[in-house]
């Protein structure tokens, strides 16, 4: 989803969510640095992948798939085997553009940094499913944010902190050596040791936050981008767009998509939803009613799962996750989640959470 003063841009087709018929998969590429981190954390690449029946192989080639669910468990076991919390941090400063393949090339070379983000915001499910990426300006700033869509994966906190850290790591190089952040946003709770984040962020991150985020200067949006090519991005969109005819997803899936940005930008109503995907409310109830299933259920959905994913990995008090979803008051979000999980968010906590 991208906006820019509250309004959708039309120049890139907004993140999907996997279909109900389509695995959430990824290119190996964003994480193909696992193996080099484990050495350096003086592990065994095959041993520690062994463990959970991954063979170090499937990083030799980013082009190699594997499901949205097989990458958390293999970030959230390297950090639990290493004892490293900042292990997600450590994989995604080693990424960038070149794990994206050729939505990497297509956005590298685009004309300005606007441009290039949109394109990036609108082809990465090409090589992602179970994710997406999104733009907002709001004033003078910009938010880059990353969204979890696949439900209930594990290490969370290792995923998105190796999402912000790939994302620092592209608008670096888009923007240049001059860029800086306004803020690092990480939606887990803070670890012992903040100098990691503080030496490759230069800025100590907002944890407890209700999103995995980088904020800076709107006006970065208009820096042209060094390597622009035109002529290579018109030969390189043929290409992205022949792709993106062959991964048309369901309407469920789209809205899905652009739902939990919305429900955190308090923009979340099944009129709004529907203007962002250029359709009239009453046709979007009609589809949606079509492919077996309604507006609220899906909305129900969507922050049943954030909620989860806020008790589970941050220390936000109940009352800023009820604030967070957009409920006036406590009790009411209280009542919501009982009926979606049969306990309450309390007790919740008090069964998933890390600590």
């Amino acid at each position: 989803m991208i906006q820019h003063n509250d309004a959708p841009l039309p120049l890139a087709k907004r993140p999907r969510a996997p279909a109900e018929h389509e695995p959430a998969t990824v290119r190996i590429g964003p994480i193909c640095a696992v193996p080099e981190v484990l050495r350096s954390l003086g592990q065994d690449p095959a041993v520690v992948l062994g463990e959970i029946g991954i063979d170090p192989r499937l990083f030799d080639d980013p082009d190699n798939l594997v499901s949205y669910a097989a990458r958390a468990r293999i970030l959230g076991h390297c950090a639990a085997r290493t004892g490293c919390r900042h292990f997600g941090l450590l994989i995604g400063e080693r990424g960038g553009l070149q794990g994206f393949g050729i939505v990497g090339l297509l956005v590298k070379y685009s004309t300005d940094v606007a441009t290039a983000l949109q394109r990036l915001v609108g082809f990465l499910h090409l090589h992602v499913r179970g994710a997406g990426v999104a733009l907002s300006v709001a004033g003078d700033l910009a938010t880059l944010r990353y969204d979890i869509l696949q439900p209930d994966v594990e290490a969370v906190d290792q995923l998105g902190e190796a999402a912000v850290a790939t994302m620092f790591q592209i608008l670096r190089g888009l923007c240049g050596g001059d860029w800086r952040p306004i803020e690092v946003r990480l939606a887990h709770r803070a670890p012992p040791d903040l100098r990691p984040y503080r030496r490759y962020f230069g800025v100590t991150p907002a944890f407890d936050a209700a999103e995995y985020a980088v904020v800076f200067k709107a006006s970065w949006l208009d820096q042209p981008v060094p390597q622009g090519d035109p002529e290579l991005i018109r030969l390189l969109q043929q290409h992205v767009l022949a792709l993106e005819t062959k991964h048309e997803g369901n309407l469920v899936a789209q809205v899905r998509a652009v739902l939990r940005g919305a429900i955190l930008a308090g923009h979340a109503g099944e009129e709004q939803v529907a203007a962002m995907l250029s359709l009239h409310k009453r046709r979007l109830h009609r589809r949606l009613v079509a492919e077996g299933t309604q507006f609220r259920a899906l909305d129900a959905e969507c922050r049943y799962e954030i909620a989860r994913q806020l008790l589970e990995h941050s220390a936000l008090a109940i009352a800023q996750i009820a604030q967070t979803l957009g409920y006036a008051e406590a009790s009411v979000f209280n009542r919501a989640f009982r009926r979606w999980s049969g306990t309450t968010p309390t007790r919740w906590r008090e069964q998933h959470s890390r600590g």
